[in-house]
């Protein structure tokens, strides 16, 4: 007689994500480059970028194109791509405020403008990847969004004036309608940006970045956390563990991590987001849940997830979960969280029961830098020499490139379109400081649960930040 398996009678979202890889996906590769050396002893450049990431590395690509001649070097502290350009859903999404509703309440008089700059932003990176032969699985499907409560119906239905006033193409569905696109029981109507947002393997698509600056010629250096600032002379020493640099200008892409300028600490919290990847569909799961033009998802509560397909037909499912601890905490072991991961795949069988028997692969984490306005903002130091984009709050992958282009403009000392946008001159509200901070997210955090489970009824401090123009999100 067989013994019965360990945990059998536990339920199938429990079983799903009982041998989880931590190794976020699109790094658990057989592509991933080979590391290169850190920077020992003393370097010089006309650029020097921090941070290995999407804004750091299309900083340092659009600065050799501008200028062939120019010299640059990027210092990353771990591995390119190794946290938040390398852990995402791999939505690459036109917008550069957080989706046109926030755009157009932060930025009215700027939206339509920022809108098409947007659109723009994501032409060039598919001309980009072309170009560089850059195989990042891109798929320009668009995003579509779910309402799977009733109250989340108004929601897009309010989606849709905006929209129209913006020249945006879309399709609103009723519930026969998105039944049809979208086999999930739950959702009653649905919204498809069509054009906006592209599908993409985001850790090939920063390798490729990588791959294409170092073949203009630009030093990468990995394993080399800068600890310190400086002004030199005209232009500013970056000091690391076993070498210092001296560069004429800097672009800061640190994402979430300590930042280097003191009056950054208070523009940004880092909040972790977490992900799973299941194992690929058969045929007959694929074809239960319809989804044939690929789009990527996401569902309309406060705490929303996000969900796409990759490209050998698994379901990346991912957020809800937004995870600010206290004094502002980064550290590896946060990007492991069993009980979210429980709790997501929870929620995946209750989208898609159909789906029961699928386990999860992997699930990971990874830490967002999250501004109070959700959308990226920019500025200058130490004397104009010193540039930054932060904040982008889970949607940097596309309007990270845009920011690169603005930290450069900004690094130029001349006027731009850019540089005169309401967007860059503007900074979000501080986050307060701890214990405060800690004391704000978490009535937030408790505020938009309740409002999920209530219609979407937004309590008195909810409104509050409403009229503020503030809030919390991943």
């Amino acid at each position: 007689m067989h013994s019965p398996t360990p945990g059998a009678t536990a339920p199938w979202h429990e079983r799903a994500v009982t041998d989880l890889s931590s190794t976020p996906f699109w790094l658990d590769s057989p592509e991933a480059p080979d590391p290169t050396g850190p920077l020992t002893g003393f370097d010089e450049c006309d650029l020097a970028v921090v941070g290995g990431g999407f804004t750091g590395l299309w900083a340092a690509l659009q600065a050799k194109e501008r200028d062939p001649d120019r010299d640059v070097a990027v210092l990353e502290a771990g591995r390119v791509g190794w946290q938040a350009s390398g852990r995402n859903g791999g939505f690459c999404m036109s917008t550069l405020t957080h989706g046109t509703g926030n755009g157009e309440a932060k930025f009215p008089h700027e939206i339509v403008r920022l809108e098409a700059l947007g659109m723009e932003n994501l032409s060039a990176i598919e001309e980009t990847c072309a170009r560089y032969q850059i195989d990042c699985a891109w798929e320009r499907t668009g995003e579509l969004g779910l309402a799977t409560e009733p109250w989340q119906v108004g929601a897009l239905r309010d989606a849709v004036a905006v929209l129209e006033r913006s020249a945006r193409p879309f399709e609103f569905f009723e519930r026969a309608a998105i039944q049809a696109e979208v086999a999930a029981p739950r959702a009653s109507a649905g919204l498809w940006l069509v054009d906006s947002c592209a599908m993409v393997d985001p850790a090939r698509l920063a390798w490729g970045l990588a791959r294409a600056c170092r073949r203009l010629g630009v030093r990468i250096y990995e394993g080399t956390p800068v600890t310190e600032l400086a002004r030199s002379g005209a232009g500013v020493r970056l000091t690391t563990p076993a070498g210092s640099l001296r560069a004429a200008r800097v672009v800061l892409g640190t994402n979430a991590f300590k930042p280097l300028l003191k009056r950054l600490s208070l523009l940004m919290v880092p909040v972790y987001d977490y992900a799973l990847v299941t194992e690929p569909l058969t045929p007959h799961q694929r074809e239960a849940i319809g989804w044939k033009r690929r789009q990527g998802l996401f569902d309309a509560g406060n705490h929303f997830h996000y969900f796409r397909l990759t490209a050998d037909d698994r379901i990346l499912w991912g957020g809800y979960d937004a995870v600010y601890h206290y004094g502002s905490a980064v550290h590896p072991e946060l990007a492991r969280r069993p009980e979210t991961f429980a709790k997501l795949s929870r929620h995946f069988f209750a989208l898609f029961p159909q789906l029961e028997g699928v386990r999860f692969t992997h699930g990971w984490g990874g830490v967002i830098d999250t501004s109070t306005r959700f959308c990226p903002f920019f500025g200058k130091a130490l004397g104009g020499r010193v540039a930054y984009a932060l904040g982008y709050t889970g949607m940097g992958v596309g309007a990270s490139r845009f920011a690169a282009r603005v930290t450069l403009d900004l690094l130029s000392g001349e006027r731009t379109e850019l540089t005169e946008l309401a967007l860059v001159r503007s900074t979000p509200v501080p986050w307060p400081p701890e214990p405060l901070r800690w004391g704000v997210v978490e009535l937030t955090q408790r505020a938009m649960t309740y409002a999920d489970g209530h219609g979407g009824a937004r309590n008195a401090w909810l409104r509050t930040l409403d009229r503020l123009g503030v809030g919390f999100d991943s």
